[in-house]
């Protein structure tokens, strides 16, 4: 069976356009990326359905030497399979990106519900968020009643290090990625009070605790309480937040509305397929931890 279905005209000028417009968006640091953009191309051209050497290199107008050692680099990394009479197709590690681009789609969609909820219950700021890389990415944010302007907006990153909502991503980390993750912020242009030792210590009673706090770190006069989402995997996904000024989130307020962050990201972590533990996290002695 030909999956190939799309002339390679057509393909070529799909390339052609995904080339132009990240070449528009950041011309300088692409200088050094040729051979990444051309295995993305040979990628995108077997999705396409281009499955032989000899129609990847007339396709992409490389030669095939460059072409078959592209191609040979993917499907050692599962990204494409190769088989000799059906030749190249897409590799299991496609699928387990697309899930996983799935799932972040998928969790404003499932969250929305309850993070209104949060923010209608706490009449604070309420947030979503993933990891990115070595950033929070923000998914959502649901303003509450009080008047307080949060800076944070949808859609671009936060520092994990000094953010609620960013410690509450790393809960499941070992110590040497912590630190990683602390060390790279390091060169950064936030000046961040909180020194290795210390935070180091604190992600460790978060972990225990299974929430963070961000105490005035980020932003100033500002603080949060955050908790992690998790999938059917048990993995943590992301996270969620409730956010104010410090005047309305004193140490007592900040330790009660543990068990309403806490609440809530369990609820939509049900809802992606995680199975919560017999007894609620919040119910935990935190003394004894």
């Amino acid at each position: 069976m030909q999956p190939k279905t799309i002339s390679k005209k057509k393909i070529q000028s799909s390339l052609i356009r995904s080339k132009t417009k990240t070449k528009s968006a950041k011309p300088k640091k692409l200088l050094g990326s040729q051979t990444l953009l051309r295995g993305l191309n040979i990628l995108e051209a077997v999705t396409f359905g281009v499955n032989n050497l000899a129609d990847l290199s007339a396709t992409l107008k490389l030669n095939r030497s460059t072409v078959h050692r592209l191609a040979a680099s993917l499907v050692e990394r599962r990204y494409m399979t190769f088989t000799p009479h059906n030749g190249y197709g897409l590799g299991s590690k496609t699928l387990e990106l697309g899930y996983q681009a799935r799932m972040q789609l998928n969790i404003p969609r499932v969250a929305k519900v309850h993070l209104e909820s949060l923010a209608t219950l706490t009449g604070d700021t309420v947030h979503l968020g993933v990891l990115d890389g070595m950033r929070a990415f923000y998914l959502d944010k649901i303003s509450g009643r009080r008047r307080v302007e949060i800076s944070s907006r949808v859609g671009e990153l936060q520092p994990l290090r000094s953010t609620g909502l960013g410690k509450a991503l790393l809960l499941d980390e070992k110590d040497q990625k912590l630190r990683g993750f602390y060390r790279y912020e390091e060169d950064g242009e936030q000046r961040y009070e909180v020194p290795e030792s210390a935070w180091m210590r604190r992600m460790r009673e978060y972990a225990l605790l299974g929430y963070a706090f961000d105490l005035e770190e980020n932003e100033d006069r500002i603080r949060c309480v955050a908790a992690p989402v998790r999938d059917a995997s048990g993995k943590i996904k992301a996270a969620i937040s409730v956010s104010s000024a410090a005047q309305y989130m004193d140490d007592e307020r900040m330790q009660a509305l543990t068990k309403d962050v806490l609440w809530a990201a369990e609820k939509i972590s049900r809802e992606l397929g995680w199975e919560a533990p017999s007894a609620p996290v919040w119910k935990i002695d935190q003394k004894a931890a």
